[in-house]
């Protein structure tokens, strides 16, 4: 393994190991209903992440970061910025260890997802245009008043801790050719990546962003990290605007392909895999669903794993999205 990646497979390991008290394996499921629907003979498994004491994955991080931390550190208590899953995660994780957690959330953020947070006793603060405007502001907070910046992505403990996912996946699944995951920051790719190398060799790995915010996949393929300077779509949960340095060596050395999808796209895997599934899926849990329609020809015939990486869809969106709105 490349000595640039951020983790290796013993990382994962120790973060399984960290995380295992207070989180169970998600179920990874065949539904034939959602097979008949992609088409081209493509068997997809989904990764039912949405069954997270958070429904979402980014649980796994938070506790992953929290457990790893020394007594002294989580006296400190911990900061991040946040759209909401990674807020949710870390206030989960804060309440049962007993770790006090602020999140930084952009003006105007999901309000069901603010909720959320501070119903896991979390301090949510509305500042900031974006994630990556809150990401300066948690920053400048935790040198301020001695606080622990617990970071979406860029921290080695936290993308282990979305590595766990990829690790269960590579074990649950008899026969396997190919995972999509979607790209916010990118520690959901990364951790397949490593997973890959070290348990199912051969094993290709495909990232999706939404076409509104591509500033990782505009960067994988210019081969050099790039900033945009704004970002628009209705997956929150992959709003951002750069690259970032531990994720994106990996990302750039170990995918078979990285591609865009348009709200549309998202929006109808939302509606596919609700009704062929039954469940719920936000706009990030269902980008994978999209990129994988939209490679179908190219992964014909093979069975692919897709993350439901996350459920907490508000219900404007989801209205939005049922009445064909988006």
């Amino acid at each position: 393994m490349d000595s640039s990646w951020p983790i290796t497979w013993d990382d994962v390991l120790a973060a399984r190991g960290r995380i295992a008290p207070y989180l169970s394996p998600t179920p990874l499921r065949h539904y034939q209903a959602l097979d008949d629907e992609v088409g081209a003979g493509i068997r997809v498994l989904v990764k039912h992440e949405d069954h997270q004491p958070t429904n979402a994955f980014k649980v796994r991080n938070a506790v992953a970061l929290l457990t790893a931390l020394s007594d002294a550190e989580r006296g400190r208590g911990v900061i991040a910025a946040s759209r909401g899953n990674h807020g949710q995660g870390l206030a989960w994780a804060g309440q049962v260890l007993g770790v006090r957690v602020t999140v930084c959330v952009p003006a105007g953020n999901n309000p069901e997802k603010n909720a959320a947070m501070r119903g896991f006793g979390a301090e949510v603060r509305e500042v900031g245009r974006d994630y990556d405007e809150c990401v300066e502001i948690a920053a400048r907070l935790a040198a301020e008043h001695g606080l622990v910046v617990a970071h979406s992505t860029n921290d080695a403990r936290i993308i282990a801790g979305a590595a766990t996912m990829a690790a269960e996946i590579v074990e649950q699944a008899e026969r396997l050719d190919a995972i999509v995951v979607s790209v916010g920051g990118g520690s959901q790719a990364v951790g397949a990546l490593v997973c890959a190398r070290a348990r199912r060799p051969g094993l290709a790995v495909y990232a999706v962003q939404a076409a509104g915010a591509s500033a990782i996949h505009d960067a994988w393929h210019a081969g050099r990290p790039v900033h945009h300077d704004r970002c628009d779509t209705f997956a929150d949960g992959l709003a951002t605007r750069s690259t970032y340095a531990l994720t994106f060596p990996a990302l750039r050395d170990g995918l078979a392909d990285f591609l865009t999808v348009g709200e549309a796209a998202i929006a109808e895997a939302v509606r596919m895999l609700l009704r062929t599934t039954h469940h719920l899926a936000e706009g990030a849990g269902a980008a994978g669903l999209a990129g994988l329609l939209a490679r179908r020809e190219r992964l014909a015939g093979r069975t692919v794993a897709i993350v439901l990486s996350g459920a907490n869809i508000d219900e404007p969106t989801l209205r939005r999205v049922v009445n064909h709105e988006i």
